[in-house]
């Protein structure tokens, strides 16, 4: 799944959208081609290499060919978008994003969202710019678009109606359910139609999602402050499947006073509330005492009680703790059988590639038990049992047909 990263850290606005996906890899002759679809009249686009504060972007710029003050409602701007020839996804996205902002602004005013003008962005170069967002996260054949929280800044800034402070009405309004920050600048950083934008089509907010990196793209404001750099970056990249990456805390402590059979209870006790892992290490402290170093592999939501079990049932006066991102196989558990009986087997993929098969102790030694077989013997069985059924999942496909026809359709 190709996913998207829009780091918001210094603001965001439609120009600097557009700019970030053509310096992240999108062709400017691509984005002109698609925009000669739109059939609007009175502009052309620019865009040219710059620099904010040391690192390289790119500048994105609609130039209109006859300034006037242009008042359309939501019914005329869909009017253009809808006597287009642009695809059915860009016109369904830019048709969101306005409404969304006809929404805003009709709240602002005490409205609907029918009866609103816009006036910055029923602009030319406004629609032109909403409209090439849409189009170059098509041509970049985007899935999923993650947005970090919206540096918004502060200080005041003119709009139609007079001076407001930032951020203004309907960024606010647009934000609603959203994460921000203030930003450090007295500057409008997040402008009505960046956060139209993103708050449309974003479908995470928050960190960055795990992904392979394959692109990265810095999209320039027009103002260069000396504070920071006026950038929105994206980060375009194959995202990782939860199967392959996901965040754990590790929990650790050093323990030189205490029995060893006590830490049979522990163990279940920490299990039992749902860690992962549990495993002690021997180590040498100071002075040469000799003593085990405690580590415990919890989710994040099972931290906390993990903790509280490791305070109450060892003699350590503190834990450390941080967290890691654990990378696995994709998992899957089948039971095969064997001559000694049913045995559970975990298996372990990578790309659908069968790298590993694990099976059950538990199982293995009851059968071996039952058997009179060493249990070395009913494991062997059990792994080879595994890899050949594994191997007739993946030619056949799980319904019967050839795994070569299934991908086929899938695609399609």
């Amino acid at each position: 799944m190709r996913c998207i990263y829009f780091d918001c850290s210094n603001g965001a606005s439609g120009d600097m959208i557009v700019a970030a996906l053509l310096d992240a890899g999108l062709p400017l002759q691509t984005l002109r081609r698609e925009l000669r679809r739109l059939n609007l009249p009175g502009y052309r686009i620019k865009a040219a290499k710059v620099a904010r504060r040391g690192i390289a972007g790119t500048q994105f710029d609609v130039v209109v060919h006859a300034r006037r003050h242009e008042h359309r409602r939501l019914k005329d701007v869909l009017d253009i978008v809808r006597r287009s020839t642009l695809s059915d996804r860009v016109q369904g996205d830019v048709e969101r994003i306005f409404r969304r902002l006809a929404r805003a602004e009709a709240s602002v005013h005490g409205t609907t969202p029918d009866r609103i003008a816009f006036h910055e962005v029923g602009a030319v170069d406004s629609i032109v710019d909403v409209v090439a967002a849409a189009v170059a996260l098509e041509q970049l054949d985007v899935t999923e678009i993650a947005v970090s929280p919206f540096a918004v800044g502060s200080g005041t800034v003119v709009c139609q109606h007079g001076r407001f402070p930032v951020p203004a009405p309907a960024v606010v309004e647009l934000l609603k359910g959203f994460p921000v920050v203030p930003g450090e600048l007295e500057m409008e950083l997040t402008t009505p139609t960046g956060a139209a934008v993103l708050t449309t089509l974003g479908g995470h907010f928050g960190k960055m999602p795990p992904q392979t990196i394959e692109s990265v793209g810095y999209g320039a404001g027009a103002r260069d402050p000396a504070e920071m750099p006026n950038l929105l970056r994206v980060i375009i990249g194959e995202k990782l499947s939860p199967a392959q990456s996901d965040r754990m805390w590790v929990l650790e402590t050093n323990i030189d006073d205490m029995p060893a059979e006590l830490f049979e209870v522990l163990f279940e006790k920490l299990f039992a509330a749902g860690v992962m892992d549990v495993f002690t290490t021997a180590i040498q402290m100071k002075k040469g005492r000799p003593a085990v170093k405690l580590s415990v592999i919890a989710p994040g939501e099972v931290r906390s009680r993990a903790e509280e079990i490791i305070f109450r049932e060892t003699t350590t006066f503190g834990i450390r703790a941080y967290e890691v991102e654990r990378r696995k196989l994709e998992r899957q558990s089948v039971q095969v059988r064997t001559r000694f009986g049913p045995v559970r087997v975990k298996l372990g993929r990578m790309h659908g590639e069968l790298l590993t098969a694990s099976p059950e102790y538990e199982d293995c030694r009851r059968a071996a038990a039952r058997s009179g077989e060493p249990l070395r013997e009913v494991y062997e069985e059990a792994r080879r049992a595994a890899h050949l059924l594994a191997s007739s999942i993946q030619a056949t496909g799980p319904t019967g047909r050839s795994g070569t026809g299934s991908r086929r359709r899938k695609k399609r």
